[in-house]
């Protein structure tokens, strides 16, 4: 089973880095990795190890997406034209669930892909519950009337914990977000290097 159901932390550990770059993460206090061999002296990675890392690590960031999604994912970037690695980016930025987080409609990646499975999202007007839902630059995000009082969304747009970046329009006013353009890797906001071309050798091998 590949998807992350529980100890979401687990995932931070293991790479030893803060993923999602959360106060809360354990990393920040134990920066070894989980179980009772965690602490014993790493031995060196194989460049096999290096893009399998780099590999579960940007998969991981998008929350519960299966290895099969995240392999389609890349099949489709490889066929558009240009760089696969952007691509690659490019695809995954838009996502509902990703364009909800960066939005800030949501704590967490998880938080959203639930938020949207469970129905409390629109777009253009139509409820979507899909989280893999691909969005066209202009498509318009708001969260439905009846939703609009959740304190997980309340909550989320008061944190300062992240910013919306410059590719996403979000009014919290209005409770809506709209994908303004396609982003490059640069443009992303992770909390963490993430390495695309390292997943496309790992694909490709």
């Amino acid at each position: 089973m590949t998807k992350i159901v529980k100890s979401k932390y687990k995932l931070d550990r293991r790479m030893g880095e803060n993923i999602w770059g959360r106060p809360k993460s354990p990393v920040n206090r134990r920066d070894y990795g989980p179980g009772e061999h965690g602490q014993r002296r790493r031995s060196k990675i194989s460049d096999y190890g290096i893009q399998l890392r780099a590999k579960q690590k940007l998969k991981g960031y998008y929350g519960n997406i299966t290895e099969k999604q995240f392999k389609r994912v890349y099949e489709e970037a490889v066929r558009v034209r240009g760089d696969t690695s952007e691509n690659l980016i490019g695809l995954l930025e838009r996502r509902l669930d990703a364009v909800c987080y960066r939005a800030k409609l949501a704590p967490t990646v998880f938080a959203c892909r639930q938020l949207v499975s469970h129905g409390h999202l629109r777009v253009n007007g139509v409820k979507v519950n899909i989280p893999s839902y691909r969005l066209k630059v202009g498509d318009v995000i708001e969260v439905r009337n009846r939703s609009r009082e959740l304190v997980m969304i309340l909550d989320a747009i008061q944190n300062s914990e992240r910013e919306v970046p410059d590719y996403v329009n979000a009014d919290h006013s209005k409770l809506t977000a709209s994908l303004t353009r396609i982003p490059l890797l640069a443009d992303v906001p992770y909390p963490v290097m993430m390495e695309p071309n390292l997943v496309v050798e790992f694909y490709s091998r």
